[in-house]
């Protein structure tokens, strides 16, 4: 096989793409206020997780102590559309910066990724928010 036709296949035989998974950041919606949708989602490592503000006055950012070993934190700016591809497996716990104290957080599971553990210092209503996420179960 000729070089090209080589990298040609490498580049087209792949099983699976990788997929980017949306989620909206509101300050309401009909499980309550300061809210991503959804809150939990499952992904593929390699998978990527955009951000977009519904509403003003939000953004994406991981909680100390909820990402898996190895794994870059990320912060994005408020108001700010942002992608981030997730590679590393494990439980990632987000909060909207501004709004953390007010129990805007949500889950991102990636890969085989065992319960989470939620931080001691968790704001009251971020626990709320993360209990009433894990006891609905998947979804």
């Amino acid at each position: 096989m000729k070089p090209a036709a080589l990298l040609f296949a490498a580049l087209f035989a792949s099983p699976a793409w990788a997929e980017t998974h949306e989620v909206r950041m509101f300050n309401r919606n009909d499980r309550g206020p300061m809210i991503y949708e959804p809150d939990r989602l499952r992904i593929a490592p390699g998978d990527a997780v955009r951000f977009l503000p519904a509403q003003p006055g939000h953004n994406a950012a991981t909680i100390d102590g909820m990402i898996p070993a190895g794994a870059e934190p990320f912060k994005s700016r408020i108001n700010e559309d942002f992608t981030v591809t997730l590679t590393v497996p494990g439980v990632y716990g987000i909060k909207c910066s501004p709004h953390f104290a007010m129990g805007m957080v949500m889950l991102i599971e990636v890969g085989e990724a065992p319960p989470p553990v939620l931080p001691d210092d968790l704001p009251a209503r971020a626990r709320d928010r993360f209990e009433a996420i894990l006891a609905r179960g998947e979804e």
